[in-house]
């Protein structure tokens, strides 16, 4: 039986080294290729051309986010976010940026392991805790505030919360500053705050307090 080519993108060296074990610990699963930068995940599904990419969200310049869309337009191969965030908006930005699996890092390696057993045969998987996140929102509509912003936007309000500069946010996102300034505006008139201190606030309390 052919195995499952598995590309890992993780900034922390530990959480791979931990991915890593649980995956070869299968028969039908092989990790080709390791990163921890987005950009670089990008050259590697090219040189290596992985079955699937197994995605965290959080890295350092090219998001893990920006890096799945990518990955996904190109067609070259599938990707499973793993990330300690399930709640709403992004869940479904990651749907909408062409995931085909979803799961957290703190549910069993039996939906780890699922999710990429599925997105190798082209089938979506959602661990059950996002499914049914999915389901109540979609139930009772309510909806976050954060999905009133774009992909980008929220890209750049995060950093802004993290307590980058403009400037450094236009060197990771490879964006002029001025494109930085127009999104930061965009997201203060969408979200009704006033500072960045606001809007790390906020974002603090629909995401529960964690990072992505």
């Amino acid at each position: 039986m052919r195995r499952v080519r598995l590309l890992l993108v993780d900034d922390h060296a530990l959480v791979r080294a931990g991915l890593r074990a649980v995956l070869e610990s299968e028969s039908d699963i092989e990790v080709v290729g390791e990163t921890g930068d987005g950009e670089e995940a990008l050259r590697l599904v090219r040189a290596l051309r992985p079955d699937v990419v197994l995605m965290d969200l959080q890295l350092p310049g090219m998001s893990g986010l920006a890096a799945t869309e990518h990955i996904a337009r190109s067609g070259l191969a599938r990707v499973v976010v793993v990330t300690a965030r399930e709640d709403a908006p992004f869940p479904r930005r990651v749907l909408e940026a062409g995931a085909t699996g979803f799961v957290v890092k703190a549910g069993p390696a039996e939906e780890l392991l699922a999710a990429v057993r599925a997105a190798a045969q082209g089938r979506r998987f959602l661990a059950r805790a996002v499914a049914e996140q999915l389901a109540l929102s979609a139930l009772d509509g309510h909806r976050s505030p954060l999905e009133r912003l774009s992909r980008r936007e929220l890209e750049v309000a995060s950093k802004l919360a993290e307590g980058l500069g403009q400037t450094e946010i236009a060197r990771q996102l490879h964006l002029s500053v001025k494109t930085v300034q127009t999104y930061k505006s965009r997201v203060f008139e969408k979200l009704g705050v006033d500072s960045v201190v606001a809007l790390a606030r906020l974002l603090d309390a629909y995401r529960g307090g964690s990072a992505i």
